[in-house]
């Protein structure tokens, strides 16, 4: 359904709070801006980051969604660079495309990106710069045309005001 002229698949809302995320979503969907949702634990940010992707230009392209909170600190790299042929034991053959190769195109949602680790952000940030992944094994640097939607329920202001979180990261 449409609400407000946006669409909001199987939701529908009359408070102000709820009218409010409407118009903020109508205002940013169209841009290609990097967006950040703050919200408690349960209050559908990825519904919100869906509406943004599914009311942009970006809407044909993929949708990748990765909780950066359930994702083993071991992991996350190849999970997200991805990893090329032979990289390490256990990897596949042919390599593996990570996330942010997966979005090409279109929107990536990185839901609890105040749970990334310190060594992590700084790696989250050249891609935000240089818009390129170089997969774990690699020289090979890979270019991504992609929307980073961030999203988490933690103060991340405070966390930057508290050395964990680069405050260059929060301000891209």
């Amino acid at each position: 359904p449409f609400i407000n002229g946006i669409t909001f698949p199987g939701i529908i809302g009359t408070s102000n709070a709820f009218q409010h995320t409407l118009e903020e979503i109508k205002l940013v969907s169209p841009t290609e801006a990097s967006v950040y949702v703050w919200g408690e634990t349960g209050v559908g940010k990825e519904y919100v980051a869906r509406a943004i992707h599914e009311n942009s230009p970006r809407k044909n392209g993929p949708f990748i969604a990765v909780n950066c909170g359930s994702l083993p600190k071991e992991l996350m790299e190849s999970e997200l660079f991805g990893y090329a042929e032979g990289a390490f034991t256990g990897a596949q053959r042919q390599g593996y495309k990570g996330k942010f190769e997966q979005a090409d195109g279109g929107t990536i949602f990185l839901d609890e990106i105040g749970e990334v680790p310190p060594e992590m952000q700084v790696a989250l940030l050249r891609v935000l710069q240089e818009r390129t992944v170089t997969p774990i094994g690699s020289s090979k640097e890979v270019p991504v045309n992609i929307r980073i939607i961030t999203a988490t329920h933690k103060d991340l202001l405070r966390l930057v005001e508290e050395g964990k979180f680069r405050q260059d990261l929060y301000y891209r």
